[in-house]
């Protein structure tokens, strides 16, 4: 078993981050819902502006709100406004790793969703592990151009 991100919400805006709550991050249930991130799952936070990196755990705020709370003790690692990148992760056979599809979500300022995107690793002539992300069926970002040829 090997474990991966299996979602991504990229470059989210912290809306409120409220100290005096049990814990975890409050977050819209749409992009949960589009990403596939459940209620009470743990999921990595990553603060893009301090580097902080925590662990806490899922709790869903009103639809379409674009909220993204930190509770309790997370709540001192982020400030309203900073950009965070909240990841869900796997555990699967190495073998499975061709079949899964991590979504991702990257965000504008006010919480606007900018890019749905999934991660891609795929085989090619040259090598039996390459990584591209996609935009439907358009590459959006890759090492190497050349491994995009044997989509």
């Amino acid at each position: 078993m090997i474990e991966i991100i299996r979602a991504k919400l990229h470059g989210v805006r912290v809306t409120d981050a409220n100290l005096d709550y049990q814990g975890s991050i409050t977050l819209d249930p749409d992009w949960c819902e589009h990403v596939g991130i459940l209620p009470m799952e743990f999921v990595d936070i990553w603060n893009k502006n301090s580097g902080a990196r925590i662990q806490t755990y899922v709790i869903l705020g009103e639809p379409g709100s674009k909220c993204c709370v930190l509770n309790g003790s997370a709540a001192r690692s982020c400030q309203p406004g900073d950009q965070v990148i909240v990841a869900a992760r796997e555990f699967i056979n190495r073998s499975e790793i061709y079949d899964i599809k991590p979504k991702v979500l990257t965000f504008k300022e006010g919480n606007e969703i900018d890019q749905d995107l999934y991660y891609d690793v795929y085989k090619s002539k040259e090598r039996s592990h390459n990584f591209r992300i996609m935009n439907g069926a358009e590459v959006v970002n890759i090492k190497d151009n050349a491994q995009n040829k044997d989509k």
